[in-house]
């Protein structure tokens, strides 16, 4: 991804890449930043707005896979025809439509409209980034780095992630301060916060206007760009990782951190503003996770990074669900915080590098997409046991299933060597 003197951002903000990183990613990843702000608090106050408004904890369940059925599609149409456009109008697009959801949200209060906005919308009530958003990010960002650089680059772009999302998190006491403090009601006041949604949106739209139209990808600074291309020679390793990854996602749909909040909210009575809190600290812990995992990788290689701080992590998530008493869920959950989110960056750093430099952008949707359909469909399933008081049984069927695809990968993958292992 070759910079211009109109898309160079100052020397002061280029210094916060790695070494060997080209400075546009800078935009990429203060908009990455912006988004998961968002998306912090959007997935705490999701399922409480919802729930004010009339709905029951099934429709919230419904509503949330909406979402992220929505972002799925989204995401297999750039995987499939985006190719064929400008990768950085498509980005503006996708800022724009991300406004729209927040208004959408903001200005409507039935269930069905709400399902649409949901379907169309970018809104992600998920710990994760599963959006269209990610597959354009991550072919840019790939190919302004190469090697360990890559991986530390993408370990900044899930750490400020992280770091913005459980900030979000902690925005999530706004709506309780506001009624205590003002004359809001409660649905008045979580309705301004898709408003902000909504002007994050617009915000993500200005940081990504001088972006250049087309990226291109290389394997080195120095060489030529590539044009995107779709699926070729790497077609059956990308299809071998995106079955295996939408084992992971399914698994994460069951207790993504909207439904979370409500297990909590649920089972041991915690306020919007405590769950807020306790995301902020969880938040904070998978973001030093994410900056640990370049140092680990390069120890131990990306695949091995990728399971063994995911298997642990996954152990304390059934023992949190099975806990007997609320600090000891709370402990088991911060240190599955601290460990499960090491394999994100690696994750990425490894399809990235195990395809070539000009189906890199289909690569990261097509194993975007499955991960995306898989999750759309577990919060629904969530939901039903909410309704049904089997509340815990989620998140022990989240642990169990992870568990099995971090064999499952280690065992499909571990004869695999990639750049930057």
């Amino acid at each position: 991804m070759s910079a211009t003197p109109s898309t160079r951002p100052p020397s002061g903000l280029a210094r916060l890449l790695p070494a060997g990183v080209d400075p546009c990613a800078v935009p990429l990843l203060a908009a990455r930043g912006l988004r998961a702000f968002g998306d912090g608090y959007m997935a705490v106050l999701l399922p409480a707005y919802l729930l004010s408004i009339g709905l029951d904890t099934l429709e919230v369940g419904i509503v949330s896979t909406a979402t992220m059925l929505g972002s799925a599609l989204a995401t297999l149409a750039v995987g499939a025809w985006g190719f064929r456009f400008a990768g950085g109008r498509l980005l503006r697009g996708a800022a724009l439509l991300m406004a729209a959801t927040g208004l959408g949200f903001a200005g409507l209060t039935s269930f069905w409209p709400l399902l649409v906005v949901a379907l169309v919308g970018t809104l992600n009530p998920s710990s994760g980034d599963v959006s269209v958003f990610l597959p354009l990010e991550h072919a840019r960002l790939a190919a302004a780095a190469q090697g360990h650089a890559r991986t530390a680059l993408f370990a900044r772009y899930s750490l400020l992630g992280a770091l913005c999302a459980a900030l979000g998190a902690l925005a999530a006491a706004v709506p309780d301060w506001l009624v205590r403090h003002s004359e809001f009601t409660r649905p008045d006041a979580l309705r301004g916060m898709f408003a902000v949604y909504a002007a994050i949106g617009l915000a993500v739209f200005w940081l990504y206007r001088n972006l250049p139209t087309h990226a291109g990808a290389s394997d080195s600074t120095d060489s030529a760009p590539v044009a995107p291309a779709p699926l070729g020679p790497s077609r059956r390793v990308v299809m071998r990782l995106a079955a295996l990854f939408s084992v992971d996602s399914f698994a994460g749909g069951l207790a993504i951190n909207a439904l979370m909040s409500l297990w909590l909210l649920e089972r041991f009575g915690f306020s919007l503003t405590q769950a807020g809190v306790f995301f902020f600290w969880t938040g904070l812990l998978g973001a030093a996770s994410q900056l640990a995992a370049p140092v680990v990788a390069r120890r131990i290689g990306l695949l091995n990074t990728m399971v063994f701080t995911h298997l642990p992590a996954n152990v304390c998530l059934v023992l949190a669900a099975l806990a007997p008493s609320l600090p000891i869920a709370l402990g088991l959950l911060m240190v599955r915080s601290a460990l499960s989110s090491m394999d994100v960056p690696t994750r990425t750093a490894y399809v990235m590098a195990v395809v070539t430099p000009a189906e890199r952008s289909a690569a990261a949707s097509f194993t975007a997409v499955p991960r995306s359909l898989a999750a759309a469909i577990s919060p629904t399933i969530s939901g039903a046991l909410f309704a049904a008081g089997w509340i815990s049984l989620p998140l022990i069927a989240c642990g169990l299933l992870k568990i099995s695809y971090d064999l499952a990968l280690w065992r499909a993958m571990r004869r695999d060597r990639v750049d930057g292992e």
